[in-house]
């Protein structure tokens, strides 16, 4: 996709959605911390079940870590591999309050050095909690990137950095919302709904539906 209609692209999308933000359910910069975690191979409906019952007994690092991994485990154990992030969630609760005073660090070392943070989260966090231009690329964003001809690459990493160096700076503070929603409800993976996207007319995608 030409750099002209990468940027067309993102008008239209900010045009449609002006404020974006992520579905997850959150009341603090640390909530959300915790969210990203126990999104992996989840979905945010999902996550949110959990974690209105979870952070409803531990909204903070300390009450975390009173409830305990078993507390913890409890509450999510409606989503995937809960036992494994419940195990993580009370470790980074304790690296937060041991390191950083309870506070989600505006770092991505920092976030990258917390159990259970990988590249995706600490980015996630960092754009939605932060405001910085990062790009989360989940399977979402890399299928839309690659189909659309957006930022095509072979690996997550590649498309991050193609994304981040082709969408215009004015759109990088909420690129990864609008991308993400579009994957989610529009350009979905086995169907596509081509005839109901915004920008059918700029995509690269030789097979679209109608």
């Amino acid at each position: 996709m030409r750099l002209a209609s990468v940027a067309e692209a993102f008008r239209r999308l900010r045009d449609a959605n002006p404020t974006p933000t992520t579905e997850l359910e959150y009341g603090s910069p640390y909530q959300l911390l915790v969210a990203v975690v126990l999104s992996a191979q989840a979905t945010d409906k999902g996550v949110n079940i959990a974690t209105r019952k979870l952070f409803a007994l531990a909204p903070s690092p300390e009450a975390m870590v009173d409830l305990g991994e078993e507390g913890i485990a409890e509450q999510i154990k409606t989503i995937g591999l809960f036992r494994n992030k419940a195990k993580n969630t009370l470790a980074l609760s304790r690296q937060l309050l041991e390191l950083h005073g309870g506070e989600v660090p505006n770092d991505r070392e920092a976030l990258e050095a917390l159990p259970g943070v990988g590249r995706k989260t600490a980015n996630v966090v960092l754009n939605t909690i932060f405001g910085e231009p990062t790009m989360a690329v989940d399977t979402h964003i890399f299928r839309l990137a690659n189909r659309t001809g957006l930022a095509p690459g072979k690996d997550v990493l590649e498309v991050e950095k193609r994304l981040v160096r082709r969408i215009p700076k004015e759109f990088m503070r909420d690129a990864h919302h609008w991308l993400i929603l579009h994957g989610r409800y529009v350009c979905i993976a086995r169907k596509p709904k081509c005839g109901e996207c915004l920008i059918r007319d700029l995509c690269l995608y030789r097979d679209k539906t109608e």
